[in-house]
């Protein structure tokens, strides 16, 4: 398993993106969420298996192409408080 923190920049709120991205991680199994942030980004933390949180960055990446100007991934070791990936209810929208 593995985890990723990705900070977006660009037109990333107000269009839905974070609703937007919660619906695609329903396609993967992965864990985690999606939240605004105060400077205008948005974070996205997930974890899963390598290809399933791939998955997921590629779908945001391509569905998200016209409002991102810029991701900033970065690894971290997996972690139980971002949740189980089994779990059909793991990745949420935070406010």
């Amino acid at each position: 398993m593995i985890r990723k923190v990705v900070f977006y920049s660009g037109r990333v709120q107000g269009v839905g993106f974070r609703y937007t991205t919660a619906n695609l991680a329903k396609r993967f199994e992965v864990a985690g969420y999606v939240q605004n942030l105060d400077d205008g980004r948005v974070r996205l933390d997930v974890q899963g298996a390598r290809d399933q949180v791939d998955g997921l960055l590629v779908a945001v990446a391509e569905t998200m192409a016209r409002n991102i100007t810029a991701a900033d991934a970065t690894d971290y070791p997996p972690a139980p408080t971002v949740g189980d990936p089994n779990d059909p209810d793991a990745f949420g929208i935070r406010h």
